[in-house]
């Protein structure tokens, strides 16, 4: 079991993260394995994470009536980033956790210094059908690493023009496939606890908390607000 610091830890980390998601569409998995791995391994915090990422992401991904479209759209890349999953968390086990801790926080500092400072990329549809499966095979193999679903995802769902809702219910269904996938790699990688399970459940009502504040706010904001937000 965990001690009570480490529970209060997780509660509010989960709320801080729910509210982020339900603003800007994504942040649940990053703003949580920030956290959760100052205090915790990098394996323990994906368990944490699975029952409020699949909940939470679910709730987003069946919410806005794109979703067919979506699908149809962003299969190929899909496929992929659910796919590649597995293969990435076999490192859990066979790489020191201190590099993955490392990689962890590399994506998440590559990933703020381009949203605010580079390019905004974009892709026609013909470059679409071949950059989806690279970028969904690459978002695959770091959320099996690392537990961060976006990277470079989110980058792809950009650079396709998605717009705002379109968007938010597109990375709903990546991070929906991905935290299945990611529970599949820790049970059959053996990390996956039964105490870590119920720490997860404990978790969504947090998560779920900060996600319903986190979408009336993101009602209040206009596109182009929304935007700024997203991209910092």
């Amino acid at each position: 079991m965990f001690d009570s610091s480490t529970i209060a830890v997780v509660i509010g980390t989960f709320f801080l993260a729910g509210t982020v998601k339900g603003t800007i569409g994504l942040g649940l998995p990053s703003v949580t394995m920030a956290v959760l791995t100052l205090i915790i391994d990098i394996p323990t915090a994906m368990a944490f994470l699975l029952v409020p990422s699949f909940a939470t992401n679910l709730w987003q991904a069946t919410v806005g009536g794109h979703g067919r479209a979506i699908v149809r759209r962003i299969w190929p890349f899909l496929f992929m980033a659910t796919l590649t999953v597995w293969l990435g968390a076999q490192a859990l086990t066979r790489i020191n956790l201190s590099y993955l801790s490392v990689l962890l926080g590399l994506l998440l500092i590559v990933y703020g210094t381009v949203s605010l400072a580079g390019p905004r990329l974009t892709l026609s549809r013909r470059r679409e059908i071949w950059a989806g499966p690279i970028a969904g095979m690459f978002n695959g193999l770091l959320a099996g690493m690392t537990g961060s679903f976006a990277v470079p995802g989110v980058m792809f769902f950009q650079a396709i023009g998605l717009p705002r809702d379109k968007m938010v219910q597109a990375m709903g269904i990546l991070f929906t496939a991905s935290t299945l996938a990611l529970a599949i790699a820790l049970r059959d990688s053996g990390l996956l606890s039964l105490a870590q399970g119920q720490m997860s459940a404990v978790a969504l009502l947090p998560a779920l908390l900060g996600m319903a504040l986190g979408q009336r706010i993101r009602r209040r904001l206009s596109e182009q607000l929304f935007r700024r937000i997203f991209f910092a």
